[in-house]
Parts: C-alpha cells; sequence; structure tokens
C-alpha cells in the first residue's frame, strides 16, 4: 500500500513538531486539498511562531483574499514586506510588494 503525501507529512511532524518547513508543507497540502480551515491552522501557527519564514506570508495573504479577508490580507502582506525586507529576501520581497499593490489598488 502506498502512503500517500499527507500521511507521510503528519508521521513527519509527529516527529519534529516545530519544523517550519514541515509546516508549510502540511498547510500547502491541505490547501491542496481544499482543506483550507487546516491550511489556514498551519500557515497562521507559521507567522505567530515562525515569523522569519518568508514564503508563507504570501500564500497567508492569498488564502486571505480567497476567504474574502482582504483587510487581513493586506495586514499580512505589509508585515511580509516589512520582514523580507529585513532579510534582503529581495524575491519574496518583490511578490509581496507585487500582490499588495494590486490588492490595495482596487479600491482606487
Amino acid at each position: 500500500m502506498q502512503v500517500n503525501r499527507l500521511e507521510k507529512l503528519l508521521d513527519f511532524i509527529k516527529n519534529e513538531p516545530n519544523d517550519p518547513f514541515l509546516k508549510y508543507a502540511l498547510a500547502t497540502e491541505y490547501l491542496r486539498l481544499n482543506q483550507t480551515d487546516k491550511a489556514l491552522f498551519y500557515y497562521e501557527d507559521l507567522i505567530n511562531n515562525h515569523p522569519d519564514y518568508s514564503g508563507t506570508y504570501y500564500h497567508l495573504g492569498k488564502l486571505y483574499e480567497a476567504l474574502n479577508r482582504k483587510q487581513e490580507a493586506i495586514s499580512t502582506y505589509e508585515t511580509g514586506i516589512k520582514i523580507t525586507r529585513e532579510k534582503r529576501d529581495n524575491h519574496a520581497f518583490s511578490e509581496l510588494q507585487t500582490v499588495y499593490n494590486e490588492l490595495v489598488d482596487e479600491d482606487l
């Protein structure tokens, strides 16, 4: 019997419950499976417990947008922009700045 990707990730996180990469992978997998509540749980856990994990901010912001939680998306992007600027993570910074500008410009 082949073990699926989600089962493998859940097994891995049992052994390393604070691993940000595993949390990110779980959030992404749950999102792929349209289990947005579980994806949201892991993305929010990441920004609360691993705020330097840059990739989270883009995906959490996009999830908030999909859930019509625009203000939370804006706030998430703003925090991500600040953190990626401090880390000099130019690629993530650029992506966040772009989605932030697009979202804020909708109101103009």
